[in-house]
């Protein structure tokens, strides 16, 4: 069968797929633009199959925002040269624009066809690993900071007794700051009323063996061994809770202290409720 050049290079700009592909596949179905892109797609996912077993440590993720929500999709790949691959962007750029439109927070069918479907043009390894939806409700406001090109998300949400206060711009120089911080230093909490009564019994016990192996510590008053195990939860509280951590801009200065500060001046009161952090290749 005579298959035009034209009709191969507008199937593989439609595909993706390799020119010597479209032509077969244009071969099989006969001519058929629709039919061949469906074998093209046969194949690929036949071939996907087979790469289904390789790890993927590498990915992207993607942010879409708007009508006051975020949605935020990692998707995972096998290697960072498909992370930056156009057609790889292209396709995160669009599933997490759906899940800001149809409020998706976890994979769904229709996310896992858009992933096979890239997966079948590229050829490598590509799985949906994560979607996260965050909406601002009444009085509320979320923000969002994208690091080392799609490496690291962070979502930030804060709450306010006047909605206006947002539009302040050392308020939302704030927020962003906060979410920059986030990113920079991980923090495990958002402060210490979220961690468990279990988690700092184990922390205590720990520093407990801990002094009671050091030579130093022998003989010293109960009160002062006491006061040595409260310092250390205390220190480790500061390390670990972003409300007690020294501000990514004035390390001397709490986040808290510094948005207490931020709140004052916008006569306002300001509150952050939730982070999200994402990371590719982490669970």
């Amino acid at each position: 069968m005579d298959i035009k050049a034209s009709d191969i290079k507008v199937l593989r700009e439609k595909t993706g797929a390799g020119m010597m592909d479209c032509k077969k596949a244009l071969v099989e179905a006969g001519g058929d633009p629709v039919k061949a892109e469906k074998v093209l797609k046969e194949w690929g996912l036949a071939g996907v199959e087979k790469r289904a077993g390789r790890a993927t440590n590498e990915g992207r993720i993607f942010i879409a925002e708007g009508g006051n929500a975020i949605a935020m999709v990692e998707i995972a790949c096998e290697t960072d040269f498909v992370a930056r691959n156009e057609d790889f962007i292209a396709y995160g750029d669009k599933m997490a624009k759906l899940c800001l439109q149809k409020a998706y927070d976890k994979p769904v069918p229709e996310l896992e066809e858009m992933v096979k479907d890239i997966a079948s043009v590229i050829k490598e390894n590509i799985s949906l690993k994560r979607v996260v939806y965050a909406k601002a409700a009444a009085n509320e406001n979320i923000h969002y900071y994208m690091h080392g090109e799609g490496k690291i998300g962070v979502i930030v949400r804060s709450v306010s007794d006047k909605a206006d206060c947002f539009k302040n711009a050392e308020v939302s120089g704030f927020i962003h700051d906060v979410a920059l911080h986030i990113a920079a230093f991980r923090p495990m909490f958002l402060d210490q009323s979220k961690i468990s009564a279990d988690w700092v019994k184990e922390q205590e016990e720990i520093f407990q063996k801990q002094v009671e192996g050091d030579e130093k510590m022998k003989g010293k008053p109960a009160n002062v061994i006491q006061g040595i195990l409260k310092g250390k939860l205390q220190k480790l509280m500061s390390e670990i809770c972003l409300m007690d951590q020294g501000f990514v801009k004035d390390e001397k200065q709490k986040v808290s202290a510094v948005m207490a500060s931020i709140a004052k001046a916008a006569g306002a009161s300001l509150t952050i409720t939730e982070y999200i952090y994402v990371r590719v290749g982490e669970n």
